[in-house]
């Protein structure tokens, strides 16, 4: 029996969880990992991490029809749609797009104190590997200006007492601002291990970096760690996951500037626990984590794992929030659901504090949701085993992107009590059993457990954005006891209850009107090419809604990283006025060598190509607009 590897979170004030007996640098440890993952943490695992750590895959991008161009790949805006982060398009081997062109999932926060100063961060592989890249505005996102965190390397006091650690990617990032105008970078950051570099190191960490006055200019030169895994020997024994950082930005909160991070733990045992730490200096020292996912009878079914810390043990996406009277709301998604027949639904659950982070109430469910379907099932030819994807209606099989349904929580400003879940789910009010979508069961456990439906090409079934609501604090919801059928549905027209809406961010601006920012399918021929934009919708009763396309013209499916990776999620801030989305956009043609050139006598050129999947191999860049808010 092999040994396992130190299983250890470290945050300020040193050893945090403690686990068996270290293994010494260069034992023969086997990989853990992604490798190691159980096919259900596989399939939840973020999309960031999977792409770093997962298998390499071929590119499905092949230069076979090339277009010679001058264009230099210095694209600019679309319309009144603004291009954000500011480097042209990287030129790469068509077997590594996406490993140096692609930017996506972002986040977007706007200073409370000056409406005219918004960050925004996202995933960047402009280097070559993930990294958290950040770009800010000083005049309300007309223009933005490229800048460097200095992610990739921290003091390495934790890492086997090394002066230093140098971490090969990251991604999964979040942004805020406190009260007096400090914006704080969450960043997960990881070594990948020898499956992919002679380095054996997969040591892995969450670390915030803030901007002192400089409004995203600058950061502290060395991320302060929230929680981090020693594994310099390569034991491959655990993993930390999918973080998400919020500011308590309320004047008048006893916990006034307090920083939160939640995020999802995966040790080899095959559970995942939602854990939080806060700091209460300004981001410099994080206090030990503390399980926010505890036990409850709201989680029947433990997938025949182990259940340390409860029952509650397969979960993900977790994303804190709070109010202005200091509670601290964190909402995530569980996986623990255990259903009669082909019922395939699973549950947003919802803790909250009222000491700063120090302690949890027990979990309450805020809505069921139905997840977006498996995407092998119904795409065909392996492109995507073990994960689920938005595909489109009719024959076409080029949707083939990661994507899953996920909660977002937000709080009304001018009532605490006023508390709003937004997620996505298949199955809802304009997508149900009478128009002939069925759930019919999930895939094998081998499989990762994906969902099943009758209907998926047909048209019957249709993704949309459903609100859960609370007027008691999070004691309870519209969702709690109300069939997911019957909820709210983020929308306004005909067009768009018979069409997929998906990975939304939903904000309250300062005057208490929803804002929600999502990709939409409602446009043109997008539901049955693949194609997708962008739409804000705005509502002040959660009943009646205003939607505007943001999106000068559809984008088509990503091609970067096989086409199989867009990101996970988006954002949206929002003013007293103005609606901020933040969005990876796929319509500027990624650059590739053209064939033949580069050779003596041939000077290199540059050329776009074709894609299995799109007509031109594209690029992901990061976009937003100012949407006036109705």
């Amino acid at each position: 029996m092999r040994k396992r590897g130190a299983l250890s979170l470290v945050a300020a004030g040193g050893l945090l969880i403690g686990g068996p007996a270290l293994i010494t640098p260069g034992a023969n440890a086997e990989p853990f990992g992604y490798a190691k993952l159980s096919a259900v943490q596989k399939r939840h695992v973020s999309g960031a991490l999977a792409e770093a750590l997962g298998p390499q895959r071929l590119n499905r991008n092949t230069v076979t029809v090339p277009k010679e161009t001058a264009a230099s790949g210095c694209y600019g805006n679309h319309g009144h749609d603004v291009k954000v982060n500011q480097n042209c398009s990287n030129v790469s081997d068509p077997d590594l797009a996406g490993r140096g062109q692609a930017q996506n999932e972002t986040w977007v926060a706007v200073n409370p104190n000056n409406p005219r100063q918004v960050i925004a961060t996202y995933n960047d592989y402009r280097r070559g590997d993930g990294t958290c890249g950040v770009t800010y505005s000083r005049d309300a996102g007309r223009t933005w200006t490229d800048t460097t965190a200095p992610n990739g390397f921290v003091r390495g006091t934790a890492f086997g007492g090394r002066p230093r650690e140098y971490f090969q990617s990251g991604g999964d990032t979040s942004v805020a601002w406190d009260t007096r105008g400090n914006a704080y970078l969450s960043c997960q950051e990881f070594k990948r291990g020898n499956a992919v570099s002679p380095d054996a190191d997969q040591s892995s960490g969450f670390y915030v970096y803030r901007s002192t006055g400089s409004g995203g200019a600058s950061f502290n030169f060395a991320g302060r760690p929230v929680a981090e895994h020693d594994d310099t020997a390569g034991a491959g024994n655990f993993l930390l996951d999918k973080q998400l950082l919020t500011v308590d930005d309320h004047v008048r909160s006893p916990y006034r500037d307090r920083v939160y991070v939640t995020w999802t733990t995966y040790p080899e045992d095959g559970t995942a626990y939602i854990y939080e730490a806060y700091s209460s200096d300004y981001g410099e020292h994080f206090s030990a984590p503390v399980l926010v996912s505890s036990d409850s009878a709201l989680c029947p079914q433990g997938h025949d794992i182990p259940a340390p810390h409860g029952r509650c043990n397969d979960n993900q996406f977790s994303q804190p929030i709070t109010a202005a009277d200091g509670t601290l709301y964190v909402a995530w998604a569980n996986y623990n659901t255990a259903n009669p027949g082909k019922d395939n639904r699973f549950q947003v659950l919802l803790a909250r504090s009222v000491d700063g982070g120090r302690t949890f109430s027990a979990p309450v469910k805020a809505t069921d949701y139905y997840d977006l379907p498996d995407c092998d099932t119904y795409q065909g030819d392996g492109k995507n085993p073990g994960r689920d994807c938005v595909p489109e209606k009719g024959s076409g099989t080029d949707s083939v992107f990661r994507a899953t349904n996920y909660p977002n929580v937000t709080v009304d400003p001018a009532n605490p009590k006023r508390v709003v879940v937004t997620t996505g789910s298949y199955l809802n009010r304009d997508s149900n059993e009478a128009r002939g979508c069925t759930p019919a069961g999930l895939t094998a456990a081998e499989e990762g457990l994906g969902s099943l439906y009758d209907g998926v090409k047909t048209g019957g079934c249709n993704n949309g954005i459903v609100i859960s609501s609370s007027t008691d604090g999070g004691a309870s919801f519209t969702g709690t006891t109300t069939d997911v059928r019957k909820l709210p549905v983020i929308g306004d027209n005909t067009a768009q209850a018979r069409s997929d809406q998906y990975w939304q961010g939903t904000v309250f601006s300062p005057r208490g009107t929803l804002v929600t920012a999502y990709y939409d399918r409602q446009y043109g021929s997008d539901e049955t090419t693949g194609f997708s934009d962008i739409t804000v919708t705005t509502s002040k009763d959660l009943t009646h809604f205003a939607s505007t396309r943001v999106t000068s013209s559809s984008m088509p499916p990503p091609s970067q990283f096989n086409g199989q990776f867009y990101g996970d999620y988006i954002m949206v801030d929002a003013t007293a006025t103005t609606a901020h989305p933040v969005w990876s956009d796929t319509r500027n043609a990624a650059l590739f060598p053209c064939p033949g050139t580069g050779t003596s006598g041939n000077p290199p050129r540059l050329c776009h190509a074709s894609a299995a999947n799109a007509s031109v191999a594209n690029d992901e860049d990061i976009y937003t607009a100012a949407v006036p808010i109705r």
